[in-house]
């Protein structure tokens, strides 16, 4: 039998202090709730820990965010957040952010990381234990079916 997929979620209400010129969210601002919601994400899975007694540190080398509709004021978010590719020396985090309750897409967002060592000063490889720390992770299904 099948364990139906189950992303991570983290909620996040709309604060005045998120809001712009404009009334909705700065743009500026989804990066810190996607971070948060890549926080839980870790933090939840037990993996963060092992990451930090690891010596390791999660460093965002690239960050693709597509904007769909503005949240306003009071309006709770759900950010959806899984493993979408394990690669060789670095891998993606996809997260959606949605108006909770709905199938509203606010935005969307491949968050591609490295691992680094900061003894070593440098990216390590997404091998042995890390590797299957990362794919025990929950993952995207159309990223389950192309691997």
């Amino acid at each position: 039998m099948t364990t139906p997929f189950q992303p991570h979620l983290t909620e996040i209400k709309v604060r005045g202090y998120h809001l712009d010129l404009y009334g909705h969210v700065n743009n500026a601002r989804y990066l810190e709730f996607l971070e948060e919601a890549r926080w839980g994400f870790t933090e939840d899975q037990g993996f963060l820990q092992w990451v930090i007694d690891s010596g390791l540190a999660f460093v965002i080398v690239n960050i693709n965010i597509d904007y769909r509709r503005p949240a306003m004021m009071g309006e709770a978010l759900l950010i959806e957040t899984a493993m979408k590719k394990v690669g060789n020396r670095s891998a993606v985090i996809h997260q959606t952010v949605k108006l909770k309750g709905t199938d509203t897409l606010i935005a969307q967002a491949d968050v591609t990381f490295v691992m680094f060592d900061g003894k070593r000063g440098s990216a390590v490889a997404l091998d042995g234990e890390l590797r299957e720390r990362f794919l025990s992770l929950p993952t995207w299904p159309e990223a389950a079916a192309s691997a």
